[in-house]
């Protein structure tokens, strides 16, 4: 792109519909309106930073190598006093898979172990065995069936 459109954050502001949705990524002004029905996330995870700089939650999610070249596909231009690196657009599509699926990657923080969700499970219901026992044991009159 030798010549670059220059957007301010109030001019991408203005495009925050689903008709016409742009966001900014790394300095990047994207126009991703074509791509929302095609965002393995949905497209309400977009238009939640529609008009706004994106990056902390582009960044955050942990975009697949695809996904992060295709920030060039959708550049209409770069963002007022932002320096963006300059990469070739051709080299960049080339490399990337004909294929027009695009794979979704869900980071996992809180891994359980097995043992710990069982634990969860039978100390109550032990518990509970314990105190019904009691009860019935402690009871005056004696239970006939």
């Amino acid at each position: 792109m030798a010549e670059r459109k220059v957007f301010t954050l109030s001019q991408v502001a203005q495009h925050k519909s689903n008709k016409n949705c742009w966001v900014v990524i790394n300095g990047r002004v994207l126009d991703v309106t074509k791509f929302l029905e095609e965002h393995p996330g949905g497209e309400e995870v977009i238009l939640e930073v529609a008009g706004k700089d994106a990056t902390k939650e582009f960044e955050a999610v942990g975009h697949s190598k695809e996904a992060q070249n295709l920030v060039l596909k959708y550049q209409v231009g770069v963002l007022q006093g932002a320096t963006v690196q300059e990469i070739d657009y051709k080299d960049v599509m080339d490399k990337e898979p004909k294929s027009k699926e695009m794979s979704a990657y869900v980071i996992k923080d809180d891994a359980v172990p097995k043992s710990v969700t069982i634990f969860e499970f039978f100390v109550p219901l032990l518990l509970a065995t314990l105190y019904f026992s009691y009860r019935c044991l402690t009871r005056a009159d004696p239970v006939t069936y």
